[in-house]
């Protein structure tokens, strides 16, 4: 299986969208409607700051990582966000969602970001195991106020 990475482009949008209910399926989450056009809109928006890397093999996209850069009152650079990382269950255990991860460090590292960070589902046992490849946690914990 060969794997390339790659910014997303206008005809991944079928291929994306059944990943993306995949991930909210997987999360048990419903959006309201009109959430995942305007999410795919901004991503392929050069004017916005909401972008995302595609995994593909012979068998098309089978992950993505949506992140943004932001500035930071703790740095001259921006930051960057991973919002969103997920692989389809039939390409997991084959070391692509580290391959996003990777890909997302060497990017943010060319753009001169100074730090790249995520969150995790505490019960999501697999993606922190993953994740502790690459960093420690930092204690903090998250407050979403829905408004």
């Amino acid at each position: 299986m060969s794997l390339g990475i790659r910014d997303a482009a206008p005809g991944d949008e079928a291929q994306w969208r059944r990943l993306w209910r995949d991930y909210l399926d997987y999360y048990g989450v419903t959006l309201a409607p009109g959430v995942a056009d305007r999410t795919w809109a901004r991503i392929l928006d050069a004017d916005c700051s909401l972008s995302m890397r595609v995994a593909v093999t012979d068998r098309g996209i089978v992950g993505f990582a949506i992140y943004l850069a932001h500035e930071s009152s703790w740095s001259l650079a921006q930051d960057c966000y991973l919002e969103d990382l997920f692989v389809s269950e039939a390409a997991r255990g084959r070391g692509i969602g580290r391959a996003l991860i990777e890909d997302l460090i060497a990017l943010a590292r060319s753009r001169g970001y100074s730090r790249l960070y995520w969150m995790a589902d505490q019960e999501n046992a697999t993606a922190r195991a993953l994740y502790d490849r690459f960093a420690e946690t930092d204690n903090h914990i998250r407050y979403r106020m829905t408004l």
